[in-house]
């Protein structure tokens, strides 16, 4: 198929009007942006922790190998970064926004679920007990339930592990990219280039990395990672087909507008004259059959009009004989 002349629909010159199409998506974006801030400041449920369940939850307080901060980084503005140098050799505008608005929902749907999950869950953590007791002795109620002196935002950050917020944002981005790349390279061409499945998986096997960090930090248990991937996974593959074919399609290199495009160029519509010129023949026939139906039904009508006329004068003539 052939593509659109390099440089014809740019940032520069369609790039207002591509996001004025899509104006609803990016309110809704940063609706989802606004309510990902409340939901991270929102409470967890804390969760009845009594002194038997302690033998799961005593294991070291350790530091992130992978900061919170640098999520954003390599699930985000990676993929940005690969977008953009791609539309730095093809310059198509609708390539370009459409990816970075699927990666933007993607991370941004994911991380709504994710923290909804945890603050409705509020599982504990494997280091809850050092949250809890920093000073290492444990305190219970009546009830059995934890009494908790350690810091109120340590403690509270211990009831967010179901399921792993760095993990869920990481195949959520790193997701997206691989099936952008595998549909940029042609992986599945049928012509047996196995190669190309290592830039597909490289993202993915980072984003399961950093799910296994998560466990080996303590900060998470297993069942926490399984769940933040599948989370972040699926969520991605949906908002990406939203916007793309699939990947094994054979037009899954480039986003569905760009398309639409190629057959508006191939199939243009009919200038508005033309139509008008249309209109104005089917006009002129219209009156032609209607005056032919016209002179039809007067002639029917004239030959009935005859022949009573005649008929009549038989009568009369009749009855004067």
């Amino acid at each position: 198929m052939r593509e659109v002349q390099v440089g014809s629909h740019t940032l520069r010159s369609h790039g207002v009007a591509v996001a004025r199409i899509h104006l609803h998506d990016w309110f809704i974006f940063l609706l989802l942006v606004l309510i990902e801030v409340i939901l991270y400041l929102t409470h967890p449920f804390y969760r009845y922790v009594g002194k038997d369940m302690m033998s799961d939850l005593k294991y070291p307080f350790k530091d992130n190998t992978v900061p919170v901060w640098a999520v954003p980084l390599y699930a985000m503005l990676l993929p940005i970064a690969v977008f953009l140098f791609v539309y730095w050799r093809r310059r198509d505008i609708y390539d370009l926004h459409h990816a970075i608005l699927g990666l933007f929902y993607s991370v941004l749907i994911t991380a709504v679920i994710t923290d909804a999950i945890k603050n409705a869950v509020g599982r504990p953590r494997p280091n809850f007990f050092w949250r809890c007791f920093p000073d290492g002795k444990d305190v219970y109620d009546k009830l059995g339930n934890v009494i908790c002196h350690g810091d109120a935002d340590v403690i509270k950050e211990g009831h967010k592990s179901f399921p792993s917020g760095h993990t869920s944002w990481s195949f959520a981005g790193l997701g997206f990219l691989s099936l952008y790349l595998s549909g940029k390279i042609k992986v599945f061409d049928q012509r047996g280039h196995i190669a190309k499945l290592c830039i597909v998986f490289l993202p993915l096997l980072f984003a399961a990395l950093v799910g296994v960090s998560r466990v080996d930090d303590y900060w998470h248990h297993w069942q926490d990672v399984f769940a933040g991937g599948l989370l972040g996974l699926v969520i991605s593959t949906f908002c990406y087909l939203q916007f793309f074919p699939p990947p094994y399609h054979s037009q899954g290199w480039g986003p569905y507008a760009y398309f639409r495009v190629l057959e508006t160029l191939a199939n243009p519509p009919p200038p508005s004259n033309a139509i008008i010129v249309v209109q104005n023949e089917q006009d002129v026939e219209r009156q032609a059959e209607n005056g032919a139906d016209d002179q039809s039904n007067d002639r029917f009508l004239g030959l009935s009009i005859d022949s009573n006329s005649r008929s009549t004068m038989q009568e009369t003539e009749t009855e004067r004989k």
